[in-house]
C-alpha cells in the first residue's frame, strides 16, 4: 500500500445505454445507526432439575442481553458508503446462493492511519483489491487480484459534489477509488468498474484502512509470515541511503501490527520488485489469517475481538451496515475448507509500467466464475443452474476474434443480455460489460458502433440478422437487444466456453499451501 497514484490521460467517450443520468447526491460516506438487538424444595428430586433449568435460563439471558449490548457497540463502529453512488445499470443479480464480495485494502493517510502509513495525503486511495467469490455450495471460494496499475474503463461515478464524472478509458485501475479526492475514497466508484470489467454483480463490498488490518491481525495473535530473503529498513524505502536495519528475517515467522501491514505493503528487495510479486505475498498472508482464525475456531471468543477491530476502520455497503450481517456472513463461509480457497491474479501483462489484462483469457475467468464453475471446469456439488440454449449463429464462420462489445438488455426479459453474452463468447468475441439498457422498449435489436468500427459491427450482425446498424461517436461497439431476440426460438446449446489455460489455473493459490512457496514474481 503506497501513496504512489496516476490517472492517465483518457479519451471520453459518450454516454451508452448502460450509464445513468447524473443524480443530486454524492457518495459520501455516513455513521450507521446501530442495528437493532434482535427457591426450590429439596424433598422432590424434580427441584433440582427446576433449578437448574432456572438458572440456566437466567444466563441465557444475561447472555444474550450481554450479546445484544456487543451488537451495538460493533454496529457503532461500522462506517456504510452511500448506495447513491452505485449504478443503475447493473448486472444481473448473482444466481442462487452464490456471492461476490469486493474486498478493498485503503491506504489513506488521514486520522490513525498517519501512525502507520508512509505518506501524508489524506486522499483514499485503493492499493489492494480481491474479488472473492464464494460459490453456491459455500463450500469454495476463489479470490482474484486485480493490480492497481491495469489499464481499465472507469464507468461514470457519482463525485462528492453530485455530479456524476465521465467515462474514463486506459485509465489505471486504483485511480477509480480516488475520484472525489475525499479521506474516505469512493467505493461505489470501484465497485462500478469492477462490475463494468467483469460482467459480475458485486454483492458486497467491504473497505479496510491501515489501522483496521492493523489491529485485526493483532486480534488474531498475529500471523505466519515466510520471507525467501533478510529485509532490512532500505526494503521497505528504497530512497533509504543506508541498508539499515533487519526488519524481518528470512524464513518463517509471526507479525502483528505495524510489522504485518509493513509485510504486505512490501515491494522492493524481493523478485522483481513488482506490484505483482507484493499480490503474491498479500494472497499468502491472507491464506495465513483465514487459516489462523480457522484454527482458533468461530466462537465468540475468536470472532468478537476480531470483529470489534475489524469494524472500527471497515467501510461497508448498506447491506453489511450491522455487526449482526457481519457476523452472519462471515460464519456463512465457516464450511470452506483451506484447500478449497484459491486466489489468483487477473490474466495479465506488461503495457510498458503498467498492466493490461490479457483477453479473452481474463473473459474466460469472469465466465467461469459467473456460471460458479471451479477453475478446472467443474459445478460445484450444488450447482444446478443450467445454461440456456441460444440459438445457433446463422453464419457458422464468424469469428469475432478481437472486436470487443458491451452488451445491454433492451427488453423487459430476464436474462437476455447475459445470453446474448454467451453467444457472443462462444464466438470469440469479448464482451466488456453487460447491463441493463436505459430503455427497455427495444422491438428490435440495435447494434451501435463507433468511427471505423462498421465492418466490426457488420461482423457482430451476422449473429443477429435482424438487428439495425447506428453509427455513434467514439470508439466502441454497443449491442442492446430486442424483443426480436428475445422472441428467437433456443433449441440449439452454445458451444461451451472456453477451458482457462494452463498458463492461469497453474497459478492458482490454494490457501492451504506453504507460506514459504510461491512469494514473488520475477
Amino acid at each position: 500500500m503506497t501513496a504512489e497514484h496516476q490517472i492517465h490521460d483518457t479519451t471520453q467517450r459518450p454516454a451508452v445505454p448502460g450509464h445513468t443520468s447524473p443524480s443530486s447526491q454524492g457518495p459520501g460516506r455516513r455513521r450507521k445507526r446501530p442495528a437493532e438487538p434482535s427457591g426450590a424444595r429439596r424433598r422432590r428430586p424434580r427441584s433440582r432439575k427446576k433449578l437448574f433449568l432456572a438458572t440456566t435460563a437466567a444466563v441465557i439471558v444475561l447472555a444474550v442481553a450481554a450479546g445484544g449490548a456487543v451488537y451495538l457497540r460493533l454496529s457503532g463502529n461500522i462506517d456504510t458508503f452511500d448506495g447513491k453512488g452505485l449504478s443503475h445499470h447493473r448486472p444481473e443479480e448473482t444466481p442462487g446462493d452464490a456471492q461476490n464480495i469486493l474486498l478493498i485494502g485503503s491506504d489513506s493517510r488521514s486520522g490513525d492511519n498517519a501512525k502507520l502509513g508512509g505518506g501524508k495525503d489524506p486522499v483514499g486511495r485503493s492499493d489492494t483489491t480481491i474479488l472473492l467469490h464464494v460459490y453456491a455450495d459455500h463450500r469454495h471460494a476463489v479470490g482474484v487480484s486485480i493490480p492497481r496499475d491495469s489499464l481499465v474503463d472507469i464507468p461514470p461515478c457519482l463525485l462528492p459534489d453530485g455530479t456524476w464524472s465521465q467515462t474514463r478509458t486506459n485509465a489505471m485501475f486504483n485511480s477509480a477509488f480516488t475520484l472525489g479526492s475525499t479521506a474516505s475514497g469512493n467505493p461505489a466508484c470501484t465497485q462500478n468498474t469492477v462490475e463494468a470489467l467483469t460482467g459480475l454483480r458485486v454483492d458486497h463490498t467491504v473497505v479496510v484502512n491501515f489501522a483496521g488490518f492493523a489491529a485485526m491481525t493483532e486480534a488474531v495473535g498475529g500471523v505466519p509470515v515466510c520471507l525467501p530473503k533478510d529485509i532490512h529498513q532500505k526494503d521497505l524505502n528504497p530512497n533509504r541511503p543506508t541498508q539499515g536495519n533487519l526488519v524481518y528475517h528470512k524464513g518463517e515467522q509471526k507479525v502483528s501490527g505495524k510489522a504485518a501491514l509493513d509485510y504486505v505493503r512490501l515491494r522492493h528487495g524481493i523478485g522483481d520488485g513488482s506490484d505483482i510479486g507484493r499480490t503474491k505475498r498479500q494472497q499468502a498472508f491472507i491464506s495465513s489469517l483465514i487459516g489462523q482464525v480457522k484454527k482458533e475456531g468461530f466462537s465468540p471468543t475468536t470472532l468478537l475481538p476480531l470483529a470489534n477491530a475489524a469494524t472500527k476502520s471497515l467501510t461497508v455497503d448498506p447491506g453489511l451496515d450491522s455487526a449482526g450481517k457481519l457476523l452472519s456472513f462471515a460464519m456463512s463461509l465457516k464450511n470452506i475448507d483451506l484447500a478449497n480457497i484459491q486466489f489468483l491474479t487477473v490474466p495479465w501483462q506488461y503495457s510498458g509500467a503498467r498492466i493490461a489484462l490479457v483477453h479473452p483469457d481474463a473473459d474466460n475467468l469472469w465466465t467461469t466464475l459467473k456460471e460458479d464453475r471451479t477453475l478446472d471446469g467443474k459445478p460445484t456439488a450444488q450447482h444446478t443452474q443450467q445454461k440456456k440454449a441460444t440459438p445457433a449463429p446463422t453464419a457458422s464462420t464468424v469469428s469475432g476474434a478481437g472486436i470487443t462489445v458491451a452488451v445491454y438488455n433492451g427488453t423487459t426479459t430476464r436474462g437476455l443480455a447475459a445470453r446474448a453474452a454467451d453467444l457472443l463468447r462462444a464466438q470469440q468475441f469479448t464482451v466488456s460489460s453487460t447491463a441493463t439498457a436505459t430503455s427497455q422498449n427495444h422491438t428490435t435489436t440495435l447494434i451501435e458502433y463507433g468511427t471505423g468500427l462498421k465492418t466490426q459491427a457488420q461482423t457482430l450482425a451476422a449473429l443477429f440478422p435482424h438487428a439495425q446498424l447506428h453509427p455513434i461517436p467514439g470508439n466502441q461497439i454497443n449491442l442492446i437487444t430486442g424483443q426480436d431476440y428475445a422472441n428467437t426460438p433456443t433449441t440449439t446449446l452454445p458451444a461451451p466456453t472456453a477451458a482457462l489455460p494452463s498458463t492461469v489455473t497453474a497459478q492458482a493459490r490454494p490457501a492451504n499451501r506453504s507460506i514459504c512457496s510461491d512469494l514473488s514474481y520475477g
